[in-house]
């Protein structure tokens, strides 16, 4: 998967928001919020490289005091989401 090209992560408080930086990718029927973890994540793979669940499980182990299992299960619903928000191909 990748990340779809032309958003921008803002923090707004505690969490994070994702903007379209152009009229094609905003839905202004939703908004796409992230906490700091997804935040983190999105922040390692937008540069345009291919992911799936096992890199971005990596990532969290390599962040974060995490088991791979529930680091593989977290980053698995955090790719449902992304795909639901068609943020991610």
């Amino acid at each position: 998967m990748k990340v779809k090209q032309g958003f921008k992560l803002r923090p707004l408080g505690n969490e994070f928001i994702l903007v379209g930086e152009g009229l094609e990718q905003i839905n202004f029927n939703k908004m796409i919020t992230m906490n700091e973890t997804a935040a983190y994540l999105w922040q390692k793979v937008m540069d345009g490289q291919d992911f799936d669940a096992d890199r971005l499980a990596e990532l969290l182990v390599e962040e974060y005091e995490v088991g791979h299992e529930q680091a593989l299960q977290d980053a698995t619903m955090t790719i449902e989401s992304w795909l639901k928000a068609e943020i991610i191909a």
